[in-house]
């Protein structure tokens, strides 16, 4: 239902249910880019996001995406972030864009 909506879906359980398989499941059948990204209090938001790197053969920036830019994420313990990380996820999942670098 979720994906008619172009919304969000939150899964709650104990751990072992089958949350994770059944995300990866689901973006298999439907032939999606999958990002999984385990929330922890050391995490920032470019490891979400992505980031802006030099690259010394062409000698320019090129920009390598993070997790977020998948087309099904599963997102572990959100809880366990800080708040300027999970501000970057709730930036590209409230306004489908994310601020790289600012």
């Amino acid at each position: 239902m979720s994906l008619l909506c172009r919304g969000h879906l939150l899964l709650e359980d104990v751990p072992g249910t089958g949350k994770t398989t059944l995300a990866k499941a689901l973006s298999a059948s439907l032939d999606c880019d999958f990002g999984r990204i385990q929330f922890t209090p050391d995490l920032v938001p470019a490891d979400v996001l992505g980031v802006n790197f030099f690259n010394t053969a062409e000698a320019k920036f090129e920009f390598r995406a993070g997790p977020v830019f998948s087309q099904i994420i599963l997102a572990d313990e959100i809880n366990r972030a800080t708040p300027r990380t999970q501000s970057a996820l709730l930036e590209a999942m409230q306004e489908s864009q994310v601020s790289i670098d600012g």
